[in-house]
């Protein structure tokens, strides 16, 4: 089962970088309604390609465009649990890593938590966050018009690709900085969605057509 989830884990690979790549200053106004996102980090490569550090979606209808955007562009962690974890990287050790888990999102989270928080430092926490991502992250589309299909896939494709044996973070990834297990051992920037079922050859089939559908 191993061989077999490190043959499909390399074939997702070959398949996503051959496809159209985005980065936060180009195309997103192209990007399709529907669909799932796969990213890629500078430095880091996998199966002789670049590896792939992060897969993700979107529940409401055609809000991909906005998901993208909370993750590169709007400066909230409490929108984006992807910038909530490259954030605890780069707090690593520091005294405000506590209280940088608190989510004020509600009306009476901010009535009764705002007060603890130094939003000024906040706010530059976030700055460094939008750098890096901006910097180094790109990503590619899987477009999915419905929405339990895309779950579905988002949840396969992360169970590969966290038990590939051979996808390894690069010692310098920002990630290996978390206090969160799971994100150090995966090398994704996630911890949700890995102890699904593995992609059978329909589904990497299916991708395939749909994100490169030029070539079969």
């Amino acid at each position: 089962m191993k061989d077999d989830t490190c043959n499909i884990c390399r074939r997702i690979h070959e398949i996503t970088n051959l496809a159209k790549r985005y980065r936060f200053d180009t195309g997103l106004n192209s990007l399709p309604s529907n669909g799932i996102y796969i990213m890629f980090e500078r430095g880091e490569s996998a199966h002789g390609s670049d590896r792939i550090v992060r897969i993700g979606t979107h529940t409401g209808e055609s809000k991909l465009p906005s998901r993208i955007n909370q993750h590169f562009i709007k400066e909230n962690k409490n929108r984006s649990i992807f910038r909530k974890n490259v954030g605890r990287c780069i707090l690593n050790g520091h005294c405000y890593a506590e209280k940088w888990e608190i989510n004020t999102s509600s009306r009476k989270a901010r009535i009764e938590l705002l007060p603890q928080l130094d939003l000024e430092f906040e706010k530059q926490i976030e700055s460094q966050i939008s750098n890096y991502i901006q910097s180094n992250l790109s990503f590619v589309i899987i477009p999915v018009n419905g929405k339990s299909k895309r779950l579905q896939l988002e949840t396969q494709l992360i169970t590969t690709i966290s038990q590939c044996r051979e996808c390894k973070p690069s010692p310098e990834w920002l990630g290996s900085k978390s206090p969160l297990e799971k994100i150090r051992g995966s090398g994704l920037w996630q911890v949700q969605g890995m102890n699904g079922d593995i992609l059978s050859d329909a589904d990497l089939d299916f991708i395939e057509r749909e994100i490169l559908p030029n070539t079969r």
